[in-house]
């Protein structure tokens, strides 16, 4: 069972189309609640990634533009940029995706499962539906990490441009065009992969 049955559950409690019975939306909650840890961790991937390519690019600059007394305090610095960056950015990303995953991937676990399929998912019982349900892991994934980008991106855009122009500032260097400009840094457009 991997953070997908969370994700779909949440999907389905949400989202659920009428047809769905009251005792089914119980279990998909239920299901949904046991898997919000991965949905968060998703969400925590989405939002780190700028920063990581942030940090790793600054890193290069670090060692080849300042000066190497300057290096330790400029690259503590930089890390608390990014501390700060992260304390507002994953909290923002992993909310939405606890909203959007009945949307997404509950739309899929409606489509797929029965309510007795989604029992023996609860009970990690190991069937043929286990296999079903792991086989649309890829699916559920993109479906929400597409829905989470594309509505939080506008949120996080201004926070890593941000991030990137304080990373400038203490290399000493000057800001770039893409940095500087508006729809510059933007969030990976898509969703990693399983």
């Amino acid at each position: 069972m991997k953070k997908w049955v969370v994700v779909a559950l949440l999907a389905l409690a949400s989202g659920a189309q009428a047809q769905t019975s009251a005792a089914k939306k119980e279990l998909i909650a239920k299901l949904l609640l046991l898997q919000q840890p991965a949905i968060e961790t998703l969400a925590r991937s989405l939002a780190e990634r700028p920063a990581a390519m942030l940090m790793q690019q600054a890193g290069m600059a670090l060692q080849t533009r300042v000066a190497p007394e300057k290096r330790e305090a400029i690259g503590k610095e930089m890390q608390a940029d990014t501390k700060k960056y992260l304390d507002e950015a994953v909290p923002l990303v992993s909310e939405r995706a606890v909203k959007l995953a009945p949307s997404t991937i509950g739309t899929l676990l409606e489509e797929k499962f029965t309510e007795d399929e989604i029992r023996q998912i609860i009970a990690i019982v190991e069937s043929p539906v286990n296999k079903k349900f792991t086989e649309l892991g890829g699916q559920m994934q993109q479906a929400l990490g597409e829905k989470l980008i594309a509505e939080t991106q506008d949120m996080i855009e201004p926070k890593v441009k941000t991030l990137e122009l304080s990373m400038l500032k203490r290399l000493g260097l000057p800001a770039t065009a893409e940095a500087a400009a508006p729809g510059a840094a933007k969030p990976a457009a898509k969703a990693p992969k399983k």
